[in-house]
């Protein structure tokens, strides 16, 4: 176990335990660190509405994280390595635990995997991969610190941060799931130091976004509704204006008039016809008719102005700027003169005000929903895992065999060979045998998983790509190794409840 210390003279060392005082409650108490994402129900409705309006535009638009560039990518060494804190643990998984556990060979991919959505720093919209997990009120997430925390730009949280479990191009068969709080390891909040690049969530209740009821209301009904609402416009005979007029004592929101002006080209010739001045550019100017001649209907007028530098360079009209032999700014105006018939009239209409109800609804607890993996800690390595994840970048070569679409999943036996990046601090990851590439951080790492149930134990999540044979591609995933205090984090998380949206 590494823990990071400030000395006296104020350098970051990474050290070990050296005394059983640095254990202990108090020891725990600095482990977490905890920041609030949505604060209220109304932001987190909002939030919502955001990923989910216009069929999903703005997940469709995300991009799969990019934390990891070419110069990242490491090859893997086997020196140092993680140290147990405490004696292995675990906390059961929640959701179809009757199921059978007939042996299949093929893989049936966990309900509760998905994507969180959030927006960087630069304001981008980004995705990671994620897990629903057990905890007390069933509305927690896992996956990596990074994907909680904008450590490209030095920020605070993610903003707009939501998870979607089994997501699939803009669908979110489960709900949306808005993040309340996140539950971070002290070091990686405050030193980014990604031997604790992992995070838990706590999520409300999640939302179901569509559809709902349309109810005809007043304007002031309509005005004070926060959800979607439309008006319409249609035209009404003067005879139903004025009932209405007289009904309501004068106009209002659902009853008014226009008065509408147009003007039809005509010859000098026509009886009532007005000329009128129309401002054109120096090119329709030059092409027009000068006089009115055989029945021309137009003719020509300058008119120029001296105007200041400031709006000599700020005008964008039609009109011919110049500088002239003094330096004085000028702009001429071009206008051609139409014969015009003028004929007003007026139009009645009335506004009908709709609202849409039910078009948000509760979905309900995130573990109701999707059920909840499992929690180890302190596990051996050399033990058998499932990943999960949804891959999406190319490798370093600029191959990709991956699009982000569907999610993927690697298994075999954890190796203690570890990461080696100085500059993110790692010395304590765990690593596996896996080409899957960006996308899929985040992504639980299963000890024990159930094909039947398809419920494991998360005993990490995906932090790393690296290339252990240096020919450019991707062929070795890394998680944060598990321990005591991942387990402290957890357990702060776990116990707190987070409300509804709706």
């Amino acid at each position: 176990m590494k823990r990071i210390l400030i000395p006296a003279g104020g350098a970051i060392l990474a050290t070990g335990l050296l005394a059983a005082g640095l254990a202990g409650s108090a020891q725990a108490d600095t482990d977490v660190a905890k920041d609030n994402m949505a604060t209220t129900a109304a932001n987190a409705k909002a939030i919502a509405q955001f990923w989910a309006e216009n069929n999903g535009a703005a997940l469709k638009a995300a991009k799969e994280s990019n934390v990891w560039d070419k110069t990242d990518v490491a090859k893997l060494q086997t020196k140092g390595g993680y140290s147990s804190d405490t004696k292995p643990g675990s906390t059961a998984p929640i959701g179809e635990e009757k199921k059978t556990t007939a042996k299949v060979q093929n893989v049936n991919l966990p309900k509760t995997i998905g994507k969180v959505f959030f927006v960087n720093g630069k304001g981008e919209k980004k995705w990671c991969s994620a897990t629903s997990l057990q905890s007390k009120y069933r509305n927690l997430v896992a996956t990596a610190g990074h994907c909680v925390y904008d450590t490209g730009s030095n920020s605070d949280v993610m903003s707009k941060w939501v998870f979607v479990p089994g997501y699939y191009q803009g669908k979110a068969p489960w709900g949306i799931y808005v993040g309340k709080t996140a539950y971070t390891h002290y070091d990686f909040d405050v030193y980014e130091d990604y031997d604790r690049d992992y995070a838990f969530v706590t999520v409300y209740n999640g939302v179901s976004i569509g559809n709902g009821t349309t109810k005809k209301v007043t304007k002031a009904e309509w005005d004070k509704f926060q959800g979607v609402k439309d008006a319409k416009d249609e035209e009404i005979t003067a005879s139903e204006y004025q009932k209405c007029k007289d009904l309501n004592g004068g106009e209002t929101p659902d009853c008014w008039a226009k008065a509408n002006t147009t003007e039809d080209l005509v010859g000098p010739d026509y009886k009532g016809a007005v000329k009128v001045l129309k401002e054109v550019s120096k090119e329709q100017f030059d092409a027009a008719p000068n006089g009115e001649k055989n029945g021309a209907r137009a003719n020509r007028a300058t008119v120029t102005e001296n105007v200041t530098e400031s709006q000599y360079k700020s005008y964008d009209g039609p009109g011919y700027r110049k500088i002239d032999a003094k330096g004085n700014f000028t702009i001429t105006h071009y206008f051609l003169k139409y014969w015009v018939k003028k004929t007003s009239s007026v139009k009645y209409y009335r506004t009908t005000f709709f609202i849409v109800e039910g078009y948000v609804k509760d979905a309900g607890r995130l573990g109701d929903n999707v059920g909840g993996q499992g929690f180890a800690w302190n596990q051996p390595t050399g033990k058998y895992v499932r990943v999960f994840g949804y891959p999406a970048a190319p490798h370093p070569d600029g191959n990709k065999n991956y699009t982000g679409v569907t999610p993927k999943w690697c298994y075999g036996k954890t190796t203690k060979k570890l990461v080696g990046s100085a500059a993110k601090k790692i010395e304590e990851h765990v690593a596996l045998k896996c080409a899957m590439t960006e996308g899929a951080d985040g992504g639980p790492w299963l000890y024990k998983y159930s094909n039947a149930k398809r419920l494991g134990y998360v005993n990490g999540v995906t932090s790393t790509f690296n290339d252990q044979d240096g020919n450019g591609r991707v062929d070795y995933i890394s998680s944060p190794y598990f321990d005591g205090e991942t387990n402290t984090v957890y357990k702060a998380a776990a116990s707190n409840w987070s409300g509804k949206i709706v």
